[in-house]
């Protein structure tokens, strides 16, 4: 078992903010959400190059903490997986490949990526203490058949919120004294994007991409369009590759209909009897619905579990609407919001413990 003494840093960079966390066992006792502003910002030109910019924030909040706490009882860092090449789910040890692909953005360029890079430099200036990721967008765990995509120059891919998605069935299974490992689970993340996933025996064995073209649309992505429509649209000359790639993720769903990525907005739109908003946002609800069914044939209609989470399962109407299509499928959950912080820092509590499924990568 872990040490009461051991201490857990937890790095998380997003696009405009850098939050940390310091966890004493699954408590956390330190949290601080630092905003970049967009001058402080400029001039970077690309996210790999605020590394250093970063990293220095970072160990000046840990400094005027620390003041308070032993800084060398930090023995876990993790940070929050970037894009890299696909894995299994698990915690991953920043090693030099690991390194090479989040410096180069072999996989493409993410805020994210650069929750290792600190994470390892900061370790490297503690002894005894370690990095990780743990549980990143590409955690890959499909049977060959759900990669066919329907052409051989096309495959389906596994890219999805698998850090929200496994904490949320882990502390499902944990609430309710089952094992994960032996439970068929449909997990929805409903947040800026939507990904349904069909966990099977701890395993995603399918799941939508839900990044830039599958499934459901959500508050900000387009989701599956019509194939040949978007074909023709693509070389009509009327939009540049850039705008419609922001069609799809970003300026997609509720944005593109009601200029809001906002459930709260679009219900507020909807009691003030717009009926345009409530028809939208019920397609979008019909549309997860929709999809749930999909993961459920996927699981042989063996479905032990429904579960919502993400920013928008705080939402009754949505989850209401949801649950009347699915109940007969299977049980329905609500685990609202989503935090990473907490999945991370369990994920290194696991490590501490010896409880951590260890991924070589490579």
């Amino acid at each position: 078992m872990a040490s009461d003494t051991n201490l857990i840093l937890v790095i998380n960079p997003g696009s405009t903010s850098t939050k940390i966390a310091i966890f004493k066992q699954s408590e956390m006792i330190f949290h601080k959400n630092i905003h970049h502003s967009i001058v402080e910002l400029a001039p970077f030109p690309t996210i790999t190059s605020q590394y250093h910019f970063r990293k220095d924030v970072i160990l000046n909040e840990l400094k005027n903490y620390c003041e308070e706490c032993d800084f060398h009882k930090i023995k876990i860092i993790v940070g929050r997986g970037g894009l890299i090449r696909p894995v299994p789910s698990g915690v991953i040890a920043v090693n030099e490949a690991l390194i090479y692909d989040l410096q180069h953005n072999t996989k493409g360029e993410h805020a994210s990526n650069l929750g290792g890079l600190i994470a390892y430099d900061i370790a490297q200036s503690i002894p005894g203490t370690k990095a990780y990721i743990a549980d990143p967008v590409v955690v890959d765990e499909f049977e060959d058949i759900a990669r066919i995509a329907g052409h051989p120059l096309f495959e389906r891919k596994s890219i999805l919120h698998a850090l929200n998605q496994k904490a949320v069935a882990r502390l499902h299974s944990r609430v309710n004294n089952l094992k994960y490992e032996e439970l068929n689970l449909i997990v929805t993340h409903i947040g800026g994007g939507v990904t349904v996933g069909a966990h099977r025996k701890g395993r995603i064995i399918d799941v939508n991409q839900g990044l830039d073209g599958e499934g459901p649309f959500s508050p900000e992505r387009s989701g599956s369009l019509p194939v040949g429509d978007l074909v023709r649209l693509c070389f009509s000359g009327k939009y540049p590759e850039e705008q419609i790639l922001k069609m799809i993720t970003g300026k997609g769903g509720l944005v593109a209909y009601l200029g809001t990525n906002s459930a709260i907005e679009v219900e507020k739109m909807m009691n003030e009897g717009d009926e345009k908003a409530g028809l939208i946002y019920n397609a979008m609800a019909y549309q997860i619905a929709k999809y749930i069914g999909e993961m459920a044939v996927v699981l042989n209609c063996e479905v032990d579990g429904i579960l919502i989470t993400g920013g928008v399962a705080y939402s009754d109407y949505i989850v209401s609407y949801i649950t009347n299509k699915v109940n007969k499928l299977g049980k329905v959950y609500v685990y609202p919001g989503e935090d990473e912080m907490q999945a991370l820092a369990m994920n290194g509590l696991m490590i501490l413990n010896g409880d951590a499924k260890l991924i070589e990568y490579y």
